[in-house]
This record gives C-alpha cells, structure tokens and sequence, in this order.
C-alpha cells in the first residue's frame, strides 16, 4: 500500500514538475512589449476575409492602447512560402504570431519548435504545441440563421453556394445553410459550385452568374471578396454574403451575411498573455461569445422572419439547442446523425458529407 502510495506522489509530483515547467517556457510578456505579426491569405482591401482579421487586429489595438504597433504581411500562400513569412517575423522582434489562414498550420508548427518562447496562434487548424494554440468560430451557427432567411425568400425553391475549397470547414457551412434553409422550406434545394480557390474575384463573380442561370434565386457564399454579390445585385437575385456586412456590394439585394469579429479573440489573446495566464488552447467560439453574428438584414425581410431568425439564435446561445443535432440524413437518405444524438466537435471538424438537400459532390 505504502508503495503504492509513494509510487502515486512520484508520478504526481513529476507531472506537476512538467505543467510548472511547460508553463515557465511560456512567460508572460507585459502588454507594451507585446509585438504582434499577422499572416493574411488575402489583400486587407478585399472587403470580406482577411479585412475583417485586420478589423479584428485594430479593435486588439483600441481595446490596448499600450499595445506596440503590429505587423502585417499580405497575400501569403498557403504552402512553403508561409514558413519564410512566419520566420521572418520572429526575426523582426515578433513575439506573438497570428497564421490566419488553414494552409499554413503544418509550417508554423514546425517554426513554432525552432522558438520555443515565441507565442503562435493558428486560425482553423488542429494542431498544437506548448506554444501553439488554435483559433476558430462556429460559423455554422450564423451559416444556419442565414440559411433560415434563404429558404423563406426563395421563389424557385433553388438556392446557390459559391464555396470556396472542399474542406471540412466549407462542407459544415453548405449543410448549416441547406439545414436551416429546409427547417422553414423542406422543398429547397442548394446546388454548389467550387472554386478551389479562397479569394478569386473574377471565379466568385462567374459561379454567381452560372448559379443564376441554373435557377437559383437566392445566392450563398462561401468566399473572400464582395465578387458574388457585385453580380447578384447585377441580376437582381438575392444574396446572403460572408465574413463582412456585404450590404456595400449589393445594397438591393444583401438580405444579412454571416459575420466574423475576430477581434473578440485578438484582444483576449493578448490579454491571457500579459497576465501570464495564456495556455495553447484550441478555441471554437460561437454566437455565445459574439465571435461569429449576423449583419442587418434587409428591410425586404419580413419582421415575422426575423423574429424566428432571432429565436433559434437564443436557443443555440442557451445551449438549449445546436445545428447539428438530429436528426440528420445525408444527402442519399441514410440517416448520420439519430434522432436523440448530438455531433461533436470532433465529428463537426471533420464533416465530409453533405445532408439532404444539397445538390453537389464534395471532389476527392
């Protein structure tokens, strides 16, 4: 028994050891000696993605007036060119590095080992090290709310997605829309168009075009710049916009737009740091935290909509329910997720299916 014992306070004061050890390699940096580095996908100018990060980033700075200013590098593809980009900023005095987009997350993974005292966040990705954490929303939430107003607004019953890559992240957002646009019109159907691309403005504005003449009458989106809804404002054909307020892009025809505020996590971030209280989380925020919302709608959207809008976003606030809980059948009719179930987070991160509905293929 004492054996046991002795054993058991060994191993606890040896964990103890490390937690005190993983968090002193991680010290906290007093507000105005945080430097902060942004890698951004995009131009800041594109009016949806990577501007709304950069809003974000300013909203940090308001929030911290004794926050040093930050650095930001423009229009980094995902890939190899990502990891010159994050090593770059440590060497210019970066001690706090943000990678904004899904692609440089295995890059800055290994960077993050070669500086082991520089802090790393990564935005949509998985993986973490002692000084890496994640960072996302549960835009799915604001995706149904948004799907709800397309399929009561529907004339043709036809609805249309501009997405951008075939990712888990684009997949759980084409079935958020198509769930809450068939909760109030079971009769809608959502066709998809790829771009495989995140920002292409001449392809955004093209697969608008070509989802109009397949009868779509009312567009969503999943992509960076205010394209898709220059062209549906253009054809006079509703639009649910993304990332930003994309009302400036179609003033007739934007109905409301699922919105990031990506700076409620910025100033958090920097905050757990100076108190020394940071930890390489993977966070996925929602309505609740006001990370994701939905912009104003339309005055052509109906009080009474709205009001049902703004009740099932009380209900996801209050726990009381969520998107994916079932029942869910996919798009050939097997039912994925039981009546009584609940998808977790793990299994909404990896979502490769589409539910009924959606008229499309998710390519290999």
């Amino acid at each position: 028994m004492k054996k046991r014992l002795l054993t058991g306070i060994i191993a606890l004061s040896l964990a103890l050891l490390m937690i005190g050890t993983a968090t002193a390699a991680m010290k906290a940096i007093p507000i105005q000696d945080i430097k902060s580095g942004f890698i951004y996908i995009g131009p800041v100018g594109d009016g949806g993605y990577t501007f709304m990060h950069d809003q974000g980033r300013a909203y940090m700075h308001e929030n911290n007036p004794d926050l040093p200013k930050s650095v930001i590098v423009e229009n980094v593809p995902e890939g190899p060119d990502s990891a010159r980009v994050i090593e770059t900023l440590v060497r210019k005095g970066c001690n706090v590095v943000f990678g904004t987009s899904f692609g440089y997350m295995d890059f800055m993974v290994d960077v993050a080992k070669r500086h082991p005292d520089t802090y790393f966040m990564h935005c949509s990705g998985y993986k973490t090290a002692d000084n890496m954490g994640t960072y996302f929303g549960r835009m799915y939430q604001a995706r149904y709310l948004s799907g709800i107003v397309a399929g009561a607004m529907t004339k043709s019953n036809v609805l249309g997605y501009v997405a951008a890559q075939p990712i888990p992240e684009v997949i759980r957002g084409i079935n958020a829309f198509t769930l809450g646009a068939r909760s109030v019109n079971p009769k809608v159907k959502v066709k998809i168009i790829w771009l495989f691309s995140w920002f292409d403005p001449g392809k955004e504005k093209e697969a608008a075009k070509a989802l109009i003449d397949a009868g779509a009458d009312v567009i969503g989106m999943h992509a960076d710049s205010g394209a898709a809804p220059q062209a549906c404002e253009e054809a006079g054909v509703y639009v649910i916009g993304y990332n930003n307020d994309m009302s400036k892009f179609a003033p007739k025809m934007h109905l409301t737009s699922p919105i990031w505020n990506w700076g409620k996590y910025y100033d958090y971030t920097v905050k757990q740091i100076a108190h020394g209280v940071w930890a390489p989380d993977q966070v996925w925020w929602g309505l609740k935290e006001g990370l994701v919302e939905l912009a104003p709608f339309n005055e052509a959207v109906p009080k009474s909509l709205q009001e049902t809008v703004e009740s099932r976003k009380k209900a996801i606030i209050s726990g009381e329910w969520d998107v994916f809980w079932g029942p869910i059948w996919d798009q050939n009719g097997e039912l994925k997720v039981a009546e009584d179930a609940k998808m977790t987070d793990g299994e909404m991160l990896g979502m490769s299916w589409f539910v009924q509905g959606v008229e499309g293929t998710i390519p290999k």
